[in-house]
């Protein structure tokens, strides 16, 4: 089953939502840089674009009540692989350890002109430990 997210700031140029709830995972579309105050590509470094990805991606968590440390998975796409120290340090500073599983893709372009992208995957906690014992029926 498949209940769309969205988000006030996070932006879609195509027909795809912003995210899906399949409990109990979430999938986040890929988020350029937009500012949702502007519309536009934000401006700055590329540490400033990192975080405005993830600002909109942590919106469309938000809609399904979740926060950054359900994220178990991150996909970045950068249009230049030299940008990724400065990433790499901005991302650094959006997790805390454990950080989450990532892969990041060198890609000759990206929607709206954007040098980088990010998509993630979130899970929701188990209510219980799967190795836990069955609840006693009783």
């Amino acid at each position: 089953m498949r209940v769309a997210l969205t988000s006030a700031t996070a932006t879609a140029v195509g027909p795809y939502s912003h995210g899906v709830d399949s409990d109990p995972f979430i999938f986040c579309s890929g988020q350029t840089p937009v500012d949702p105050a502007t519309g536009e590509l934000r401006a700055g470094s590329v540490a400033d674009r990192t975080r405005q990805c993830f600002t909109n991606l942590f919106a469309v968590l938000a809609d399904g009540g979740l926060g950054p440390e359900a994220v178990v998975k991150v996909n970045v796409f950068l249009t230049d692989m030299d940008d990724f120290a400065e990433m790499n340090q901005a991302y650094a500073e959006i997790f805390n350890e454990p950080f989450p599983a990532r892969t990041t893709v060198g890609v000759a372009s990206l929607p709206l002109g954007s040098d980088i992208e990010i998509e993630l995957m979130a899970r929701r906690p188990p209510t219980r430990r799967p190795d836990a014992e069955p609840a006693n029926p009783e």
